[in-house]
């Protein structure tokens, strides 16, 4: 079988604090279900991508992955991550503050859930006016603090807050508090877990009427309570250039915004890609097959490791074309273990 790049069918979700957009934003019929979410490319168990296009089309993506494991992960990813998608990459509309929350780490999630840790980044796609995020500490309190504040209702009153404009990106590794407030559409991309400890909720009842479950104990102990400098990152950004914005353990990810076409030969870093259209549309076509694929405003593909060469040729009747990559960077790890079998007396590849 020839791999080619998957689009896949809408997974849509609805939560208390959902907005209207993310379904007419995505090209289907507008209503007034609150869609809080939009899981682009997801093999968590309890919502699983399906394959929308090509000879693999009605298939779980999980399933395709386990039959091509290393085709589609890479060989690098699929060794480190026993053969499973790493990552989770979302939209979400906020038409209302969701909870104030934090991730555990993976050890903590491990010992407590037998789960993956989650270290998330947001990339703001559009914002109202005086629209607002929360990321961090503005200033230093302990555990006893944190555990009064919740009690009586004052934690948002040390909490780093941050008015936000297109563009902006910000890093949430675990540990760190944060919410997204109302008024703001963005991409998500994660560690592929979905353990979340709700640390305040402002008193509010869920989708079912019920009021929605605090974590107040296992919060405080995965807290990091250090106060950053800067919450927001800072990247550069060129014109049909496919700019860096994050390079972490987790996940790369880089920003192209296009007037022409652009290649992007990612080969070197032995990784699946995910490429999620923030604006505009464009073709995705495979140098090595011929294939390609429309990826239009609000979608989202995965693009096998193997076939990891391919150029980008935005819409030209669109003024411009904005497209998220996501993948993991193994170059850097290829080259950390060339250097420590040189210093242990081997050179072996």
């Amino acid at each position: 079988m020839v791999l080619y790049p998957f689009l896949f069918r809408s997974n849509l979700h609805k939560v208390v604090w959902g907005g209207n957009c993310l379904k007419p934003w995505k090209g289907m019929a507008a209503d007034d279900e609150p869609i809080g979410e939009s899981w682009e490319v997801s093999v968590v168990p309890s919502s699983v991508s399906v394959i929308a296009n090509g000879p693999f089309a009605g298939r779980s993506l999980a399933d395709v992955i386990e039959e091509y494991t290393e085709e589609i992960l890479g060989k690098e990813v699929a060794d480190c991550h026993h053969g499973k998608l790493p990552l989770l990459v979302k939209f979400i509309d906020a038409a209302k503050d969701l909870s104030i929350q934090v991730h555990p780490d993976d050890e903590m999630a491990m010992c407590e859930h037998g789960k993956l840790g989650k270290t998330e980044m947001w990339y703001i796609i559009h914002a109202e006016p005086g629209a607002y995020l929360y990321a961090g500490f503005k200033e230093d309190i302990d555990a006893e603090d944190y555990r009064r504040r919740i009690a009586d209702g004052s934690i948002t009153e040390v909490l780093a807050r941050h008015e936000v404009r297109t563009g902006d990106v910000f890093y949430i590794p675990a540990g760190r508090v944060h919410a997204i407030c109302g008024g703001i559409l963005l991409a998500e991309i994660q560690q592929s877990s979905d353990v979340t400890y709700r640390i305040y909720d402002y008193n509010r009842p869920g989708t079912d009427g019920k009021m929605r479950e605090l974590h107040t104990e296992l919060a405080a102990r995965a807290l990091d309570y250090h106060v950053e400098s800067e919450y927001r990152t800072i990247y550069p950004m060129r014109e049909n250039s496919a700019n860096l914005v994050l390079d972490t353990p987790y996940f790369t990810v880089r920003v192209n915004e296009l007037t022409r076409p652009i290649h992007r030969d990612l080969m070197k870093y032995d990784s699946f890609i995910i490429s999620m259209c923030l604006q505009g549309s464009c073709l995705i076509k495979v140098r090595s097959t011929g294939d390609e694929i429309q990826l239009k405003e609000g979608h989202s593909c995965l693009i096998p490791a193997c076939i990891a060469d391919y150029d980008i040729v935005p819409d030209p009747t669109e003024p411009v074309c904005r497209v998220l990559d996501t993948f993991i960077n193994n170059k850097e790890k290829g080259l950390l273990k060339l250097i420590t079998r040189f210093l242990h007396g081997t050179r072996r590849p």
